[in-house]
C-alpha cells in the first residue's frame, strides 16, 4: 500500500475542506483499511464501522497531520488501534498475560513445504482464537515488530513471539483438519 505523489495534493485539498478530495482519499485507502480491520475484529459489519470511525477521526485531525508520505501508515495505525480497542471492549478476552500463558497448545509436526488454498488459509485464520489471530495479523500482515505488538497489547515481547509461534502451529492444525474433512478422511 504505497502512497503516490497525488496524496500530497489530496491532503492539502482535504485540509482546505474539499469534499471531493476527502472522497478520493477514502476511495484510495478504504479497501486496504477495511481488510486490516477485518483481520483483527473478524466481523465484516464491525470492521466497516471501525473503518468509518477511523476515517472520521483521520479527517477531523487531517490539519494536524504533516508527514504526507506516511499518511497510509498513520491511517493504518488508527484502524489497527481502533480494531484492537473494539475487540477489548466487545469480548473482554484479549491478551492478558495470564490468558496467554494458560492457552493449551496443539502441537503437530510441521511439514516442510505445502501449497495451501488462499481461501482455506483465510478461513483458518478467522477460526483462530482472538489473541492468536491478532498477534499473527499484526506481525504477518501489518508488519508490526514483536516489540511494537508487545507495547500495543501490554504484553511482553517474548509473549508476542510465543503467541505468534503458537498461532502458526494452530493454523497448520486447522488447515490440516479442513483438508482431511474435505478429502473425506475424517
Amino acid at each position: 500500500m504505497q502512497e503516490n505523489k497525488p496524496d500530497t495534493d489530496l491532503l492539502s485539498r482535504c485540509r482546505n475542506g474539499e469534499n471531493a478530495a476527502f472522497k478520493q482519499l477514502y476511495e484510495r485507502y478504504a479497501k486496504a483499511m477495511l481488510n486490516a480491520g477485518m483481520r483483527i475484529v473478524n466481523d465484516a459489519g464491525q470492521a466497516e464501522d471501525i473503518l468509518q470511525d477511523s476515517f472520521i477521526k483521520a479527517f477531523q485531525n487531517i490539519s494536524k497531520f504533516e508527514a504526507e508520505p506516511a499518511f497510509a501508515s498513520w491511517l493504518k495505525r488508527v484502524v489497527v488501534n481502533a480494531s484492537i480497542d473494539h475487540v477489548r471492549k466487545q469480548k473482554n478476552r484479549i491478551l492478558s498475560a495470564d490468558q496467554l500463558e494458560n492457552v493449551v497448545e496443539e502441537k503437530e509436526e510441521v511439514e516442510e513445504e505445502e501449497d495451501y488454498d488462499i481461501d482455506v488459509v483465510k478461513a483458518a485464520i478467522r477460526e483462530l482464537p482472538d489473541g492468536y489471530r491478532i498477534v499473527l495479523t499484526l506481525f504477518l500482515f501489518e508488519d508490526y515488530s514483536h516489540k511494537e505488538i508487545a507495547a500495543l497489547l501490554n504484553i511482553s515481547e517474548g509473549t508476542s513471539k510465543s503467541q505468534y509461534m503458537r498461532a502458526k502451529q494452530k493454523l497448520i492444525v486447522i488447515i490440516k483438519n479442513k483438508k482431511t474433512v474435505k478429502h473425506g478422511q475424517a
